[in-house]
């Protein structure tokens, strides 16, 4: 009973758990795995990054200010976190990854880092 390659169909020779023949089967194989399925999906993730990006770029100590006006500039999409988390208090930050930001008044935000 021999194994086959999963990208290529080849035969495997080598270890009983081998999954591909070489490398690049493998890195193929993976890369099709992990691709975004549509361009829908693309563009929601490359506006994520663009906002994480921003994010990281103002907070650089983990805790800072800015307003809304630098946010935009920037290219900053308020529609697109990952997550909210609301405190005992009902003060409620949006979340992209592990950055966040919270509007405290006249368009000014606290931008913060969630440790882990």
């Amino acid at each position: 009973m021999s194994k086959v390659c999963l990208e290529c169909g080849d035969k495997i020779i080598g270890r009983e758990d081998k999954k591909f023949c070489n490398d690049s089967c493998r890195n193929t194989f993976n890369n099709k795995q992990n691709k975004d399925a549509t361009n829908l999906m693309r563009n929601i993730n490359n506006r994520l990054r663009k906002n994480y990006r921003i994010l990281c770029e103002l907070n650089p100590e983990e805790k800072s200010k800015t307003t809304r006006s630098k946010l935009l500039q920037m290219g900053f999409e308020f529609e697109y976190f990952t997550s909210i988390y609301t405190t005992k208090n009902a003060t409620t930050y949006f979340f992209v990854y592990d950055q966040g930001y919270m509007l405290i008044e006249n368009d000014w935000f606290i931008l913060v880092k969630r440790n882990s």
